[in-house]
């Protein structure tokens, strides 16, 4: 009885604490941060009440009535101090989880009321709420947005002789956010669109000249209902929603019916790109944030993004707005958009895509559906050259170390594309890529994980043409050993990917191969951490992959922790392993025989992988071919290979001198050293041919 006692006090405690609250926040005319500490206390007790109903509690929900719902979301007004509309999102958020179904009706009963009355506070409350819950409850709001009449009620609101800023602006707001969806930016499409391009054609400053003219005793406050004319604010924003409606329409189909011959006059998308690159160029933060939405989604197209690239000015300020922005903004997400769009390369396909992408083409229209020109590599690839020179690498990297989660990716997707360039892999490692994708593979979340793969890619890329002493050298505070991790988590293929792609693969194990040119202590750390993936690709089908694979084990037995792993000849596991390194060392491609051949010349420089050569059937035939080899780098190798064995000493030397004679060693090796021309084939031949022969 004391337990349930107990209970039911702390259940009135949190009712009596949430009308206490209410009755604060109702009062009006507390200071914003009296304002924010209330919102927030509020939000505790929403977000805690989940919890509390789980354990048999009654819901603090039960004492929340309309006006208490009012409360809240007219704190959600564009008239109230950002600070306060930011904390007030997070309540209404916290509440419409806790009330459920309820919650949801309450707001329903809330937009509906606003509308109908139809002042223009009432307008601006609706709008404004509409606007933030979109990315909260999609579904509820975009069923109260798409409720019958609603969307062709804002037609004549807007074109009202008599003009309200605010109502204007919050309507735009709600339609900005409403676009996000696929259903409500297809009625946007049809019921708005008329009147966004007639917001944006009309010249405020013609209009003005007419209303003196008609008038000239009249008095013009902007801003104010008494203004004919749309604002400049109002037109920047309804050009980012006409924007958003362009952008992500099909292109047409090359034998759709033909247009009457007389169209209407509409805005471009061209139109609206040079509108929001002029809107940028101001150098003002006026319009600013509108300028960068509009043209994160007008460089969609590839002909914008050809022209924004060809404006040297508009990238340097496009560049020069990402460094001023906040880490974690929307102004900063926008920037970023621009130039991931700008850089991105059209997806790679293999025979089996191409060939259903054009039965997928043929099967939507009578004809196939080119892919635009201006998105092949070598435009993409130019497009990266020219945003790289603007200046963009030092402003992701600073962006970086602050950033969300959302805004790095995008900067690691812009490093990726950067980076297939090979002439400029160099520069930005000079200006801090390396360490921009060292910090985001280990920042993003695992849930990321095809941000972390690309993260990984583009710094195997970068590694590969560079030289690791260069990179990881002098005063770097990151150490030579924080990139193997990244690069060995891409050895394997993606599992999520649909089509198996094995250029991570491949670029992740040349980028090794040349970190295991430096020290054993890299060495060693790859050995630990990526010796079995390493091990896999040697038997790869794909001819590149090998070679990659065992090119990197011949820099890693520079290391005795991979001799160890080849030179117990009694182990099985280890004479398979020496067994796949000769295989690869009579491969047909060359630069896996030449590759398997110096992992070779290295190893048979210890007792243990001589004895494991002696007892593997067609060993010494394998070694002997390589001195053979029309190449002299491979006749080189093989004669070092030959060379190390006749030349050890006790009984393993011996049996080697004898098996090789007995396999015409003496006649290959005299043929090896008649056709070689550099000095070191020729010697180390001799030599061989001299430890033979003395025995014989």
């Amino acid at each position: 009885m004391a337990t349930a006692g107990a209970s039911s006090a702390g259940n009135l405690a949190r009712k009596d604490q949430t009308l206490l609250l209410f009755a604060r926040l109702m009062e009006g005319g507390q200071e914003d941060e009296d304002t924010v500490k209330g919102l927030d206390e509020l939000t505790k007790l929403l977000n805690d009440d989940l919890e509390a109903v789980q354990k048999g509690e009654e819901s603090i929900c039960e004492v929340i009535d309309a006006d208490c719902v009012d409360t809240i979301l007219c704190y959600l007004d564009m008239r109230q101090p950002d600070i306060v509309r930011s904390h007030a999102t997070l309540t209404t958020s916290a509440y419409l989880k806790a009330s459920g179904e309820d919650g949801s009706k309450k707001l329903q009963d809330f937009f509906h009321h606003r509308i109908n009355r139809g002042t223009y506070d009432d307008y601006i409350v609706a709008f404004c709420v509409a606007a933030v819950m979109f990315p909260i409850v999609p579904d509820l709001t975009s069923q109260l947005f798409l409720s019958e009449g609603f969307l062709s009620s804002l037609g004549p609101l807007m074109r009202r002789k008599w003009k309200s800023r605010k109502v204007e602006t919050a309507c735009l707001e709600m339609l900005n956010a409403a676009c996000l969806n696929p259903a409500c930016r297809e009625a946007v499409q049809k019921y708005c669109t008329e009147w966004l391009e007639e917001i944006i054609d009309q010249d405020p400053e013609e209009v003005v000249k007419a209303m003196y003219a008609a008038n000239p005793d009249v008095s013009l406050n902007q801003g104010s209902i008494s203004m004919r004319r749309h604002s400049e604010q109002v037109q920047n924003l309804a050009a980012v929603v006409l924007a958003k409606l362009k952008a992500v329409q099909p292109p047409p189909s090359p034998n759709s019916e033909a247009e009457p011959r007389i169209q209407p006059a509409t805005t471009s998308i061209e139109d609206l790109t040079k509108l929001f690159t002029k809107m940028l160029l101001k150098e003002s933060d006026h319009g600013k944030q509108n300028s960068v939405e509009g043209l994160a989604y007008a460089s969609l197209q590839p002909k914008i993004k050809e022209d924004l690239s060809k404006n040297g000015e508009f990238l340097k300020q496009l560049v020069k707005t990402l460094e001023d922005a906040p880490p974690v903004s929307p102004l900063t997400y926008g920037a970023l958009s621009i130039f991931a769009n700008l850089t991105r390369y059209r997806p790679a396909q293999t025979e089996e895509q191409k060939r259903i992408s054009e039965l997928k083409a043929y099967a939507n229209v009578a004809g196939r559906l080119e892919p635009d020109p201006l998105d092949d590599d070598e435009q993409v690839s130019e497009r990266c050259k020219r945003v790289f020179e603007a200046g963009i690498t030092p402003a992701l990297v600073t962006h970086s170390k602050n950033g969300s989660t959302a805004s790095l990716s995008l900067a690691v997707s812009i490093i990726y594309s950067l980076s297939v360039t090979k002439s400029i892999r160099g520069k930005l490692a000079q200006q801090g890529a390396v360490r921009l994708l060292i910090g985001a593979w280990s920042a993003l979340p695992e849930t990321e994980s095809q941000a972390r793969r690309t993260a990984a890619q583009a710094l195997a890329r970068i590694l590969i043409a560079t030289n690791p002493s260069l990179v990881f050298g002098g005063s770097r505070p990151y150490p030579q050993s924080s990139a193997i991790r990244p690069l060995v988590s891409i050895i394997p293929t993606d599992p999520a990917a649909d089509t198996r792609d094995l250029l991570p693969t491949f670029e992740a194990l040349m980028a090794l191969t040349n970190l295991a040119s430096t020290d054993d202590d890299t060495r060693n750390l790859i050995i630990r951490t990526a010796w079995s993936d390493v091990e896999e690709q040697l038997l790869s089908s794909n001819a590149r992959v090998s070679r990659a694979a065992v090119e990197l084990i011949c820099n890693l037995v520079q290391s005795t922790d991979a001799v160890a792993l080849y030179a117990d000849f009694t182990n099985p596991k280890t004479k398979n392993r020496l067994h796949i390194l000769l295989a690869l060392a009579d491969a047909e491609d060359e630069g896996t025989r030449s590759a398997a051949g110096g992992a070779l010349a290295t190893l048979t420089g210890y007792d243990g992988v001589i004895r494991g050569i002696l007892n593997r059937e067609r060993g010494i035939d394998v070694l002997l071919g390589l001195c053979s080899d029309d190449n002299e780098d491979l006749r080189h190798r093989g004669a070092f290979v030959i060379y190390n064995m006749v030349a050890a000493e006790g009984e393993t030397g011996k049996t080697a001198r004898a098996t090789i004679r007995a396999a015409k060693g003496v006649e290959i090796l005299t043929e090896c050293a008649k056709k070689s021309n550099r000095p070191e084939v020729v010697e180390i031949t001799v030599q061989a041919l001299k430890a033979l022969l003395e025995e014989a």
